[in-house]
C-alpha cells in the first residue's frame, strides 16, 4: 500500500512505469541479438547478467564492438573485485593476486577455484573471459589491462589501510571507481564513437566515477557499519564523534546527519565535471550509458541529504522515480534539468545551523548556474487535472501488479556496481 501512496503523490511515475512495461524501455535499452555471438562470448554475457542485471541492460544497449569491449572490461573488473572482497583469501595470497591480476589476462589457463564469494563463477571460468579479452582489438586490450593493473595495486594498498583524509578518500574512490570511468572513456574513444578528448581528459572521467562511488559510500553507511567496514574519511567524521561507529548511536543522530551533509557537499563538487563530460558525448548509446547512473546518484544524494533514516535503515529512490530518470536522461538539457531539480531539493533542506551550510549553498548555486544558465527552470512534465484523476484511478487498479513488474528498474537505484 505504501507504493500506492507514492503513486498518488507522483502520478507521472505511474505513467512512466506503465510506459516502461509496455516497451518504452527498448528506446533507452534495446535488446541485443545474441544469435550472432560465439559460444564463449555468449557465456560472457550470461555471466554479465548473473553478476549485474542492471549493468547488463545498459552494456547490451551500447553500439557496435564497444558493447563487447565494455562487457569484457566489466567482467575482468568484477573478477578482480571478487578477489578483493573475498575475506577467506589470506593476505599472503590476496596481495600478489591483486598485483598480478592483469597478467592473468594473457594466461589462457589461469583460474581460481577457491573463492567463496557469490560471483565466484567469473574466477572459476576466467579462461573464457580472458579468451574473449584476447579476441578484442589491441587498443581495447591495452586500455583494459592497464586499468586492471592500476586498480589491483590500489586495492592492495587499501586492504589494511583506513581512509584518513579527504584526499585519501578521493584516492580510494579513484582506485575503485575513478579508474573505471577513465577506462570506459578510453574504450569510448577507441571505438571512434566518441572524440579522442573523451578518453584523454582523465580528470573529467575520474570525476564521473568519484561522484558515483561517493554516493554509494554515503548512502551505505549503515550496511557498511554492520559489516565492520569504514569508508568515510576520518578527517570529516572525527569533527563530530570520537569513533566512526559512534555515528550509528541514537544520541549522536544530529551530529551524524551533519557529518553526512558535509560529505554530500563534498560529492556535489563533482557535478560540474559530470555535466562537462556529458556535454562532449555524441553517441546516444554512450550518452545513455553514462548519464543514467549520474542522475540516479544526484537523486540518491537528494534523498539522503539531512535525512536521519540513513543511520536507521535503507534510503533509496522510488521505483517509479528510477524509471522516470532512466527514460528522461537521454539528452544534455534533460540531464541539466534533472540536476537542477535535485540540487534545488537539497537547497530547500539545508539547515541554517548546519556547519557545512555555506559550503553546501555555494556548490548548489554553482550547479544551478551551470544547469540552467539562460533562465528559470521549466517543468519537464505537465499533467492536466483529467490526467491526474485517471492516473490515480489506474494506480488504484494496478498498484499491486506494477509493484512486481518494476523490480528490474529498481536495480538502477543502486549505482554502486563498479
Amino acid at each position: 500500500m505504501e507504493l500506492f501512496k507514492n503513486w498518488l503523490g507522483h502520478p507521472e511515475e505511474l505513467y512512466n512505469l506503465v510506459r516502461f512495461k509496455m516497451g518504452a524501455c527498448k528506446k533507452v535499452m534495446p535488446k541485443m541479438d545474441q544469435d550472432s555471438l560465439s559460444d564463449s562470448l555468449r557465456v560472457c554475457y550470461k555471466y554479465l547478467n548473473q553478476t549485474s542485471r542492471s549493468f547488463a541492460a545498459v552494456i547490451e544497449a551500447l553500439d557496435g564492438e564497444l558493447r563487447h569491449a565494455v562487457c569484457i572490461f566489466y567482467l575482468v573488473l568484477r573478477a578482480l573485485d571478487t578477489v578483493e572482497d573475498d575475506m577467506t583469501i589470506n593476505l599472503e595470497t590476496k596481495v600478489p593476486m591483486l598485483h598480478n591480476f592483469h597478467s592473468y589476462l594473457y594466461q589462457p589457463d589461469w583460474k581460481f577455484m577457491d573463492s567463496k564469494e557469490k560471483d565466484k563463477q567469473v574466477l572459476e571460468d576466467f579462461p573464457t573471459i580472458s579468451l574473449e579479452f584476447r579476441n578484442l582489438a589491441k587498443v581495447y586490450r591495452d586500455a583494459i589491462a592497464e586499468i586492471c593493473h592500476k586498480m589491483g595495486l590500489g586495492m592492495a594498498e587499501f586492504l589494511e589501510k583506513k581512509v584518513d583524509s579527504e584526499k585519501e578518500w578521493d584516492k580510494y574512490c579513484h582506485y575503485v571507481a575513478g579508474l573505471v570511468g577513465i577506462g570506459l572513456s578510453r574504450l569510448f574513444s577507441a571505438s571512434n564513437l566518441e572524440d579522442p578528448i573523451v578518453g584523454q581528459d582523465t580528470e573529467l572521467a575520474n570525476s564521473l566515477g568519484l561522484f558515483l562511488q561517493k554516493t554509494n559510500i554515503i548512502r551505505d553507511y549503515l550496511e557498511d557499519h554492520l559489516e565492520g567496514r569504514e569508508f568515510w574519511p576520518r578527517e570529516v567524521w572525527s569533527k563530530y564523534v570520537k569513533k566512526m561507529s559512534d555515528l550509528a548511536k541514537p544520541e549522536n543522530l544530529d551530529k551524524a546527519v551533519q557529518c553526512m551533509n558535509e560529505l554530500i557537499t563534498n560529492a556535489l563538487h563533482h557535478v560540474p565535471d559530470v555535466l562537462t563530460y556529458l556535454s562532449r558525448l555524441k553517441n546516444q548509446s554512450v550518452f545513455n550509458f553514462c548519464a543514467i547512473p549520474q542522475v540516479m546518484a544526484i537523486a540518491t544524494l537528494a534523498a539522503c541529504y539531512n535525512n536521519q533514516q540513513v543511520f536507521r535503515g535503507v534510503v533509496k529512490i522510488r521505483k517509479g522515480q528510477a524509471v522516470t530518470l532512466m527514460m528522461d536522461a537521454t539528452n544534455l538539457q534533460a540531464v541539466k534539468a534533472i540536476m537542477y531539480q535535485y540540487v534545488e531539493e537539497i537547497h530547500q533542506k539545508i539547515p541554517s545551523t548546519d556547519p557545512s551550510c555555506s559550503k553546501t549553498q555555494q556548490i548548489v548555486t554553482s550547479v544551478r548556474s551551470m544547469s540552467l544558465p539562460s533562465g528559470a527552470l521549466v517543468s519537464r512534465i505537465h499533467f492536466s487535472p483529467i490526467y491526474l484523476s485517471c492516473a490515480m484511478l489506474l494506480a488504484a487498479l494496478s498498484w499491486q501488479y506494477l509493484s512486481t513488474v518494476s523490480k528490474a528498474a529498481e536495480e538502477y537505484v543502486h549505482t554502486g556496481e563498479n
